[in-house]
């Protein structure tokens, strides 16, 4: 009795395809278009889905997603306050903001209807005659005058020290934490100008957060026991710009500068076993000391 010839396996996925190609994992016969390339020979599509779901993602130093080595956050935010320069031009129909300020053509300076409706201010009477501020419910101010410049010479000094700071920032703490940290520092130097400016002093710029940075850069580096050397010079080149050059808001650098390094010191010193939570919760309650203060300020304005 003759025996049957034996038969060629065929791919499980195309029964059309003969192969004597297996995966690696289930041993189920797979054809070059299902193959995918493995630590050792060839995976099936499915065995390689399954791996994915089993592999826990690569994280950075700090918890954070190592996406944030693209910068995603960096150049999203230049490009917000890009955005909303070409906004606050756009809206100073026929003044004298055409580059979005006044004096050189509107590079130097100035502020448009934008940044008088963004820019933090405690209290005073606005240029429509009705009386507005903080303290008198415009909390937005303190989220908004972060996006806000007055000039375009204004605009492109912060957005570089941003793209010096940022990139590294976010590539070693993730984008995530990297934004938090961008916002928190923001936050501060707003409130601190709020705090400690005149009530109908206005001010704006993203050299809050930018200041947060700088203290953030240093811890970081220092964390990782890296030289930081050669940024210590430039913080105190801008510190020493920011105490001498007239119209720069002090209290708001300077506070940009303190919150921005506690919310730092909270991503960089957060026990590794339970990071996540330390984190979160750190950054809670410096959002609490904050809020504590602007209640304190509007009630003292208000008194």
């Amino acid at each position: 009795m003759s025996e049957s010839p034996p038969t060629t396996p065929v791919c499980y996925r195309h029964p059309g395809r003969e192969t004597y190609v297996r995966c690696t994992r289930c041993d189920r016969p797979i054809c070059p278009d299902c193959m995918r390339e493995a630590s050792v020979g060839h995976q099936c599509p499915e065995c390689v889905n399954e791996g994915r779901r089993t592999v826990r993602p690569a994280r950075t130093a700090f918890g954070g997603g190592t996406a944030g080595r693209h910068g995603y956050v960096t150049k999203g935010i230049i490009a917000l306050n890009v955005l909303v320069m070409l906004l606050s031009i756009a809206s100073d129909r026929g003044g004298d903001a055409a580059l979005g300020g006044s004096g050189f053509g509107g590079l130097m300076g100035g502020g448009t209807p934008l940044t008088n409706w963004g820019s933090v201010l405690g209290l005073a009477v606005l240029p429509d005659g009705t009386l507005g501020g903080i303290a008198e419910g415009q909390w937005y101010r303190l989220i908004t005058a972060m996006f806000l410049h007055y000039g375009v010479i204004h605009l492109l000094l912060n957005m570089w020290a941003l793209w010096v700071l940022g990139r590294s920032l976010e590539a070693n703490l993730g984008p995530l934490r990297f934004g938090a940290l961008y916002l928190v520092a923001g936050l501060g130097g707003n409130v601190a100008a709020y705090l400690f400016s005149a009530q109908n002093s206005a001010t704006a710029g993203a050299s809050t957060a930018v200041f947060g940075l700088f203290a953030a850069l240093i811890i970081i580096e220092r964390k990782l026991g890296r030289d930081i050397s050669q940024v210590i010079p430039i913080l105190v080149i801008n510190l020493v710009f920011t105490l001498t050059v007239p119209g720069i808001s002090i209290p708001g650098h300077l506070g940009g500068l303190v919150v921005g390094g506690a919310m730092a010191a909270v991503l960089a010193y957060a026990p590794r076993g339970r990071r996540t939570l330390v984190q979160a919760v750190g950054g809670a309650v410096i959002l609490l000391i904050l809020l504590g203060l602007v209640l304190f300020r509007t009630a003292q304005l208000l008194s």
